[in-house]
């Protein structure tokens, strides 16, 4: 059986470079995949917590951030590929679309 805090140190890594990478990066995509480590590393916290005590709360709660995840995941390709389609770019230092 694997102690909780081995879930943790794993979580606190994944979400470490999911930080890095949203504060690091230009390019989009590479920014939202980030953000997917980050909600991966949160997803592990909730299993490793739920486990800890014998609850279901934490997986329900994963799900829900899986959804939630798969629906950005989704929507922000569309907005991407509507960007490169009249930007020719994906950088995000070149997105002023929404700027007066």
């Amino acid at each position: 059986m694997v102690p909780t805090w081995h879930y943790l140190a794993l979580a606190a890594a994944l979400f470490t470079v999911g930080v890095i990478g949203v504060l690091t990066r230009r390019n989009i995509i590479i920014i939202f995949m980030s953000l997917e480590l980050i909600l991966n590393a949160v997803n592990i916290n909730l299993i490793a917590f739920a486990r800890h005590w014998g609850s279901v709360d934490g997986h329900i709660f994963a799900i829900f951030i899986i959804t939630v995840a798969a629906a950005e995941a989704a929507v922000g390709l569309g907005i991407l590929i509507a960007f490169f389609r009249n930007r020719d770019t994906v950088n995000a230092d070149e997105i002023d679309l929404l700027k007066w």
